[in-house]
Parts: structure tokens; sequence; C-alpha cells
């Protein structure tokens, strides 16, 4: 199985708009290009080729076109927050040449915030098909050969949802915003060979897992190996990569791990 990092960044991206000459770096050097972070997602491939999104944040179509996606057999949204789903119309041009739309799946608030905000996405509109079906995930066990199971996780006072896919003999889990560890949690990522995990910065955030957070979490699963991602302006690449123990990596924009 295949991982792509599609998306490192947090909300605002990496470097954010404003500052002195209107792009704000923070911590990080911009001279090294794992630095500059795009908003998160990932991208799932099975030895068969079958390929899972996982989100469509607003960067969506220059990740796909800087890693030559140019088809998906399926999407799984973690939420509604606008960098997580706002660049759901990119999807539109892989719906060309398509028997059918693309399956979607995402929890029950997910499913209906999501209709309600683009409807025409799922149904159609003045003549044009519709792209994506939307289903809620109890409705879906095995996706194009992945076993895919998901918990509810804490984001501050709204709920995003953890990954487990299972394919080829491996596992990836992909937990990014949540601000605690639940018991739930522990028990949908234990032992899985990836675990990529939220990691906002140093200090604790309201609705984000933090450094220490983070690696809490990576040892109570006791994860194979361990990326960071949602990374904000303070987090710079190679300092991180520094601090990090042996079983941890940072993520960035473009990473691939093979399994």
């Amino acid at each position: 199985m295949k991982l792509t990092i599609l998306g490192s960044g947090t909300s605002t991206g990496v470097p954010r708009l404003g500052g002195e000459h209107g792009a704000d770096w923070g911590k990080c050097d911009p001279a090294n290009p794992k630095n500059r972070r795009t908003r998160v997602s990932i991208m799932l491939e099975s030895q068969a080729g079958s390929r899972i999104l996982v989100d469509t944040p607003t960067d969506l179509r220059a990740q796909l076109l800087a890693n030559d996606i140019h088809r998906l057999d399926a999407v799984f949204w973690t939420h509604d927050h606008a960098d997580h789903c706002h660049g759901i119309d990119d999807l539109r041009p892989l719906r060309y040449g398509r028997a059918g739309p693309i399956p979607g799946y995402a929890g029950s608030e997910t499913v209906r915030r999501l209709r309600q905000r683009f409807g025409y996405v799922f149904a159609g509109q003045e003549g044009y098909p519709t792209i994506v079906t939307l289903d809620n995930l109890d409705t879906v066990r095995i996706c194009e050969g992945f076993k895919v199971d998901h918990v509810q996780m804490p984001h501050g006072p709204a709920k995003s949802t953890g990954y487990r896919f299972e394919c080829d003999g491996k596992s990836v889990c992909y937990t990014t915003d949540f601000s605690e560890i639940t018991r739930d949690m522990i028990d949908l990522c234990f032992r899985c060979d990836t675990l990529v995990v939220d990691c906002l910065r140093r200090e604790p955030h309201p609705t984000h897992a933090h450094l220490g957070m983070a690696l809490e979490f990576a040892e109570a699963t006791q994860a194979g190996f361990v990326v960071l991602t949602h990374l904000d302006k303070s987090m710079d690449f190679a300092k991180l990569s520094s601090e990090v123990p042996d079983y941890a990596a940072v993520a960035y924009d473009g990473m691939v791990m093979e399994l």
C-alpha cells in the first residue's frame, strides 16, 4: 500500500497570507521547500491500483496536479471545516469519463452539512451530473479492497472522524483535527503500521493536538511508525525533525511512503 501526503499544513497553510512581504513564514525557513504546506489531505493506493482520497481541501487541484493524480475511486471526509472540504468542486474533472459518480463517505453530521452546502455535487444541477454519491460511514466496511474502520474524535466543540484503512496486509490510521485522546481512538489505531496524526504546534491548543499530545497518542497506540501533520508556521521542518523520536517523521507535501 502507498501513502501520499498531499497536504501537511494547517487551515491557513504555510506561509500564511500577510506579513511584511505578504507571506508570513513564522518560524519556518522559507528556503526549505518542505516548509511550504498546503491544507491537509492524503491519498492511499493499493497494490491493485485502487485510490482513496481523504478530504478535499481548498488546495486540492494543486495537490492532484503536483502528484499526477487524475483518477480516484472513493473519497472520505473527516469533517466539514473549510480547509477539509472547500476544494470539493475540484473532483468534477475526475468525474469525467466515469460510468457513475465517485463514491463518497463521511460521518452522519458531516454528511448533513456537506449536503446542505454542496447540494449540486451530490444531486446534480441544471443538466450537470452528480459528481459524488455521499453515504454515511455506517454503510461501508470494505471500499475498493480497503477495510475501513472509523471513530469520532473530539475537535474542540465539534467532532472529526478518525480512520483506519487496511489493505495488502498493512494498516494506515489517519487522525487529524482532535483535541483530546479517547479510549476509542486508541483502540482504533492500536498497533497500526503507520499513524498520521494531528500536530499543530508545540503549545497546547483548544481544538488541535500539540506535539506532546501527538507523541502521547502515538505511544498509547503502539503504532509502528508515526507521521506528524497539520503543522502551522511555528513548526520548522528541519528543527522539528531533529526533535522527534526515531519512530516518527514530520510530514511534508508530496511525501510518499511505501508500506
